[in-house]
């Protein structure tokens, strides 16, 4: 059985080797200093940090940063998903969806109004990701149009979407423009 829970300062190496191996000998040392930077920015804060575990072992990790939006009259509290990574021998059996649906509800509970991610498009929809650009919303750096479909945002408070919109504002360790690539 996998379970879910905040994670700990003690889970870290595991989690950085997670993300290394999932992401690849490319992408994995650079996600592996990113989640690094990620837990020491003050910008990214609150942070959510969530590991999946089971028999003791954690076998995945997920991130959700504070973020901004720049709009209009009043402050919409959000987050930006980022990163997600399930170890290799646990992919395909629902931990990332485990860790993403339980992230969404602490969120919620925790009053944050709109979630965002730059992911694949046919994964975070079935969570309730929507195609963020035609719904009034930049990322923080130009999307390319051929991938406008992986930047998404999910309304958690309803009533927000359709009454705001504008850009984006990340945290520090991810306003680098390599990581706004799909």
């Amino acid at each position: 059985m996998v379970t879910t829970r905040y994670a700990a300062a003690a889970d870290l190496a595991e989690i950085l080797r997670i993300h290394e191996t999932a992401f690849g000998e490319v992408e994995g040392p650079e996600i592996v200093e990113l989640v690094t930077e990620l837990l020491g920015d003050k910008t990214a804060m609150p942070l959510l940090s969530l590991v999946a575990e089971t028999g003791g072992r954690v076998v995945g990790h997920v991130m959700f940063t504070a973020a901004h939006l720049q709009s209009g009259p009043r402050p919409v509290f959000t987050q930006l998903l980022a990163p997600l990574a399930v170890s290799r021998d646990f992919q395909r059996q629902g931990v990332g969806s485990l860790l993403v649906n339980q992230g969404l509800k602490e969120l919620a509970a925790a009053g944050v109004e709109l979630v965002f991610v730059l992911g694949h498009p046919t994964y975070y929809p079935k969570f309730g990701f929507r195609p963020a650009k035609v719904l009034g919303f930049e990322a923080t750096y130009p999307i390319p149009p051929e991938h406008e479909a992986a930047w998404m945002v999910h309304e958690l408070q309803s009533g927000i979407l359709g009454a705001v919109r504008g850009k984006i504002q990340c945290a520090s360790a991810l306003d680098q423009p390599r990581f706004w690539l799909e």
